[in-house]
């Protein structure tokens, strides 16, 4: 996409990584996800949220520091930098706003975590596009990814995959939405170096992201699934089901978070390998 490559000779647009981050991470979480299979009990017992509040305030840092990467891309404190800025926020609030409303509409309550999960996605959606669309696009592409998110990761548990950070859901179809919404509502008049979009008299720029998110998940999947399928035969991909039971801060690195915790529930002691300390 940015060296020199098909992708990018054929007229290709993305600003910050919407192919080349996240369509690719997500491709590769998928395929992750299928050869490493299952945690342990999954489906059957309840995994929330380790610290919600702590999963707020990550989402929050992410939305700063995206900040860096999609208004940096301009590679210049200019008037494109500042579009990107815009939009980039602009996308997130609408995304939060997106995947809130609907999660209200389908499961009847609003969650801080959903809106967490919406920022998240609307930060992926926007990245491909921060540079080349006007803020009123970014409202409509935020929006989309909040919503297009919501359902994807929603229906992960209905086709059997294990993906705990929803990388697949979020950064997967999030992106893909982002890259393809590019070729919608791109225009030169954000951007002179761009080209314009199918809602600005360019009905093939949308056919050219559409190859190039095609290509990405394509060649991110099946080279993801080749590195692991090695990595699999010369040293397995799992630890031991007693190792993911009792924690792999325990059982790869003999380290406790919460020492009280860990004691209370006999992890914490000598047999699990954890360092036992006078704190």
């Amino acid at each position: 996409m940015w060296g020199g490559g098909w992708i990018g000779a054929m007229g290709a647009l993305d600003f910050a990584g919407g192919t080349v981050v996240h369509v690719s991470s997500g491709a590769a979480a998928l395929a992750a996800a299928i050869m490493f299979g299952k945690r342990i009990g999954y489906g059957r017992e309840p995994m929330a949220p380790h610290f919600l509040p702590y999963s707020v305030i990550g989402a929050s840092l992410l939305w700063v520091g995206w900040f860096g990467f999609n208004a940096g891309s301009a590679v210049a404190a200019n008037g494109l930098a500042s579009t990107a800025f815009v939009t980039t926020n602009t996308a997130t609030a609408a995304a939060v706003l997106g995947w809130v409303f609907i999660e209200w509409i389908v499961r009847g309550k609003p969650t801080v975590l959903g809106a967490a999960s919406g920022a998240v996605a609307g930060l992926v959606a926007i990245t491909p596009a921060a540079g080349f669309v006007t803020p009123m696009a970014a409202i409509v592409i935020g929006l989309g990814g909040g919503i297009f998110c919501f359902f994807a990761v929603n229906l992960r548990p209905k086709l059997g995959y294990d993906d705990s950070l929803d990388v697949v859901g979020v950064h997967g179809v999030g992106g893909t939405w982002g890259a393809l919404a590019t070729g919608l509502f791109a225009t030169t008049a954000v951007n002179s170096a761009g080209r314009d979009g199918l809602f600005y008299g360019n009905p093939e720029q949308l056919w050219i992201q559409f190859l190039a998110v095609a290509a990405t998940w394509a060649f991110s999947f099946v080279g993801t699934m080749i590195i692991l399928v090695v990595l699999k035969a010369i040293m397995g991909l799992r630890v031991s089901p007693e190792k993911e039971a009792g924690g792999l801060d325990l059982g790869e690195h003999g380290e406790e978070a919460y020492s009280g915790f860990q004691m209370a529930h006999g992890y914490g002691t000598p047999e699990h390998g954890t360092r036992l300390t006078d704190e």
